[in-house]
């Protein structure tokens, strides 16, 4: 059984047209089998900050033991981070940025990345820093109507094309059970 696979049942209230002698909207309940989803939402910042704690320990390094510019720290930072994580996504399934953060990186079977998979994923985060701006309108008593573009990170490239999922530490117990309880269920 893989994480791709695992469903989860959820009931979905629909409101009706019609309403009860107290006046109360009559709902139709309806259960739906949707795909399990183990990342939480808004973990892009999380992502985005790990990513930062990452290359920090790096710049330090070039820029007070080689005294490099502070840009040259920061781009020659940038290889040693994929490297770095690299091998501890493959041995120990996290990095320090993502440690600090309570982040774990699954493959689509529950376990740790294999080294060409964990290398795959972090050649690709380069991609995952490409800006992707949004429009965004906020009702304000004072102001009224105002619109505005937002910038964010869409930091899910690499995982898509990886089959990889970076979940919470405590959530990681909880797909593991999930994946042994549906394979049980599969054997029967």
């Amino acid at each position: 059984m893989k994480i791709s696979e695992l469903k989860e049942k959820r009931i979905i209230h629909r409101p009706t047209r019609s309403f009860d002698e107290w006046g109360n909207r009559i709902y139709n309940e309806f259960e739906y089998e949707l795909p399990y989803n183990p990342v939480h939402k808004n973990n892009e910042t999380e992502r985005l900050f790990a990513k930062i704690f990452d290359m920090i320990p790096f710049c330090m390094v070039f820029i007070f033991i080689f005294h490099l510019p502070v840009i040259s720290g920061i781009l020659f930072s940038i290889p040693c981070v994929i490297i770095s994580g690299t091998f501890c996504e493959w041995h120990f399934g996290t990095t320090l940025g993502k440690k600090i953060f309570k982040l774990k990186i699954l493959d689509d079977n529950g376990n740790q990345p294999v080294f060409a998979k964990s290398l795959l994923r972090n050649v690709l985060c380069l991609a995952n820093f490409c800006p992707v701006f949004t429009e965004y309108t906020s009702k304000t008593v004072a102001m009224g109507t105002r619109t505005g573009t937002q910038m964010s990170f869409s930091m899910h490239l690499n995982n898509k094309i990886c089959k990889t999922y970076i979940v919470k530490e405590n959530k990681a117990k909880e797909i593991q059970e999930l994946l042994q309880h549906e394979s049980k269920k599969a054997v029967r």
